[in-house]
C-alpha cells in the first residue's frame, strides 16, 4: 500500500526518477520555460521551488547542496547569481505550470508549459514589435476598379 507516499513514481526506478528530475529542473533554470507532461511538471515543481528557496540563503552550505542536487555547477551558479535574486521579495510560488490544449501525439499524454514566474520570452517581444503586413500575404489591399 502507498499510504502517505506522495511521490509520483512514473514507472521508473529511484535513480532514473531522480536523474529525470535533476535534468528537468536544470533545463528549466537554463531556458526559463520548458514543455513537458503535466504530471512531471507538477511533481518536479517541488524540486525547483526548494532549490530556489535554498539559493535565496546565499551561503556556502546552500551552494554545495544545490550542486549536489542539480549535479551541474554551471546551473547552480546561474541559480544563485541570476535566478534567486529575482525572487528575494517573493515567499514562494516561483514556478508556474500551464496546461496546454493539445495532448502529445504519440501517447495522448497531457502536456504543460513549466516556467519560472518572471520569465520573459525574447521571441514574443520580437513578434509583437514586428511591423504588420498589408493585406493577404503582404501583397497589399486590392485597389478599387483594378482588375474588375
Amino acid at each position: 500500500m502507498r499510504h502517505r507516499r506522495h511521490v509520483k513514481r512514473f514507472n521508473r526506478t529511484t535513480a532514473h526518477r531522480l536523474a529525470d528530475g535533476r535534468n528537468m529542473v536544470a533545463s528549466l533554470f537554463r531556458h526559463g520555460r520548458i514543455v513537458t507532461t503535466l504530471p512531471k511538471a507538477k511533481e518536479y515543481r517541488r524540486m525547483a521551488e526548494r532549490l530556489i528557496t535554498l539559493a535565496k540563503k546565499k551561503d556556502l552550505h546552500s551552494y554545495r547542496r544545490a550542486i549536489s542536487i542539480l549535479q551541474d555547477k554551471e546551473m547552480a551558479k546561474k541559480l544563485f547569481e541570476e535566478i534567486a535574486p529575482q525572487y528575494v521579495d517573493r515567499k514562494g510560488g516561483y514556478t508556474r505550470v500551464l496546461r496546454l490544449a493539445q495532448n502529445r501525439l504519440g501517447d495522448n499524454a497531457p502536456r504543460a508549459v513549466f516556467e519560472l514566474v518572471d520569465y520573459q520570452d525574447a521571441a514574443t517581444e520580437v513578434v509583437e514589435e514586428a511591423p504588420k503586413k498589408k493585406g493577404f500575404f503582404g501583397r497589399g489591399k486590392k485597389k478599387e476598379g483594378a482588375g474588375e
